[in-house]
């Protein structure tokens, strides 16, 4: 006779005969349930070491493979669809950063390309989590491209900043990857031309100090013509580095912002395969 017994992924086979002795089943017993004990003891640590401030200023976490590293952590969602056959390229020279989108039309469900561009002055974010990204591993300063849901029918001008922040700082956005940020605040909205301007500030909770790190963003906002969608930078920076000179940085970025319809082609206007 032949029994086994499984317990996550320990499988461990014990003989019935009638050689093996009470005291020796029991051993073995033993033995499995400390192993196991063990597992779930290390998979705990792993969790607490994982810190959110690390994930800010690189953009990953320091066991990107481990239980809660970037293979167990879904994708921020922050609506970007990035067109197939084209791809997100920044000049290093430049810093000029170009990618084409798709947004909905304002009066059907087909899809428009929108050329988007801003000069960044941090690398290019690379890897499953970043759509158009831009950001400094040493600092944690960073831009990246937004698109808003439906914004039914209104002008740039006239949504309420409850729609960015409630959009910005969803459980599943950008800033929301181990836990929503705390107090959010619009410091200040104005219209510049077609694009609206906000600077929000908000606070993130370390995940290994269990403190609240304070951050500026400035955000900049605009619905190309034809769409139901606000296309949008976000530029932000923690407030320590806001006061040491992120700000201009941060404002360079956001001001060389652009979304506008693209020229029409001869090319098929689908979105990429996200499993490509």
């Amino acid at each position: 006779k032949m029994r086994y017994i499984q317990h996550a992924s320990l499988l461990i086979f014990v003989s019935g005969c009638d050689s093996l002795s009470l005291e020796t089943r029991r051993s073995v017993i033993g033995w499995m349930g400390s192993a196991s004990a063990g597992l779930i003891a290390a998979n705990a640590n792993a969790v607490e070491e994982t810190d959110v401030d690390n994930f800010l200023r690189s953009g990953m976490v320091s066991m990107p493979m481990g239980v809660s590293g970037q293979a167990g952590k879904a994708k921020p969602q922050i609506g970007v669809v990035l067109r197939e056959g084209t791809d997100v390229s920044r000049d290093s020279k430049s810093g000029n950063v170009f990618a084409e989108i798709l947004v909905q039309k304002t009066d059907s469900s087909d899809l428009m390309p929108v050329i988007t561009s801003f000069q960044s002055p941090w690398a290019l974010a690379t890897g499953s989590l970043f759509d158009i990204e831009c950001r400094d591993s040493d600092t944690g300063d960073a831009a990246f491209v937004a698109v808003s849901p439906n914004v039914g029918g209104s002008s740039v001008d006239a949504l309420k900043d409850s729609f960015f922040v409630k959009f910005l700082f969803s459980p599943t956005g950008r800033f929301s990857f181990y836990g929503q940020p705390t107090d959010i605040k619009v410091k200040s909205s104005e219209m510049r031309g077609d694009y609206r301007i906000l600077d929000v500030s908000f606070a993130t909770l370390s995940q290994s100090t269990q403190t609240e790190i304070p951050r500026k963003a400035r955000v900049i906002a605009t619905i190309p013509s034809g769409s139901k969608q606000a296309v949008m930078l976000v530029s932000s920076a923690s407030a320590l580095r806001w006061k040491k000179g992120a700000e201009k940085l941060v404002t360079s970025t956001v001001e060389s912002f652009k979304a506008t319809p693209a020229p029409e082609t001869s090319m098929k206007i689908r979105a990429q395969d996200k499993r490509a």
